[in-house]
């Protein structure tokens, strides 16, 4: 197996896990509609719906931060950042994910993990309402997130390694975005002729490319 294929394999799994995670934003927002009927049409509130809509929330947000490392969408400073060439953003990502990112990782996995046992020895349920959901689960996917954005941290430390060596950044896996969207409404739409169509794709790839491009530093020679 070369590099790129565990690359791409160590995305594949961050995405999966993303997309999966993507449901909870369904079961949220049921949830919420729910207790906006029985609360302000039926006038029975739920007392638990705050908790679990918490606890659901909190679940998409962290299974999600290993997606976002994998489609290198995490938000950063990058007035200097994309105007330095491929080795020298390789040479600060090194050293801020040695730095900063492997111990504060491994520290939410291990701090999480004990969290996790001790809710689960105990049963813990929430006291911020009577009679309050179980937390334990919730709890559980402390540390199963940070092993995930771990696993995809040390992906993004190979690709640095990759980097420096050949002063290019290595592909990543990917995934549908905005362009993909809009050249399917294109396509189904009877008011836009194919000559149209295939300049306003070509339009809107140069400006998603553009703005990749100055997320991973620009040019790459």
């Amino acid at each position: 197996m070369t590099i790129q294929r565990l690359l791409y394999g160590i995305d594949a799994i961050s995405t999966w896990v993303g997309k999966a995670a993507a449901w909870l934003v369904i079961a949220l927002m049921l949830l919420v509609c729910a207790e906006v009927f029985k609360r302000y049409i039926l006038n029975q509130p739920t007392a638990w719906i705050f908790d679990a809509s918490n606890m659901l929330y909190g679940s998409l947000f962290m299974l999600a931060g290993a997606y976002a490392l994998a489609q290198n969408a995490h938000v950063r400073g990058d007035f200097l950042y994309s105007s330095m060439r491929p080795r020298t953003q390789a040479s600060f990502d090194l050293v801020l994910y040695i730095v900063f990112f492997l111990p504060g990782i491994a520290a939410l996995v291990y701090a999480g993990t004990d969290y996790a046992a001790s809710s689960w020895r105990i049963g813990e349920h929430s006291s911020i309402t009577a009679d309050g959901p179980p937390l334990y689960h919730f709890k559980t996917v402390i540390p199963i997130a940070g092993a995930l954005v771990m696993l995809q941290g040390l992906a993004e430390i190979t690709r640095c390694v990759l980097c420096l060596k050949t002063g290019r950044w290595p592909e990543r896996l990917k995934d549908v975005n905005e362009i993909d969207v809009v050249g399917e409404q294109l396509e189904h739409s009877q008011y836009v002729d194919a000559s149209v169509r295939e300049a306003a794709i070509a339009g809107v790839q140069r400006i998603d490319e553009a703005a990749r491009q100055r997320g991973m530093g620009g040019d790459q020679s």
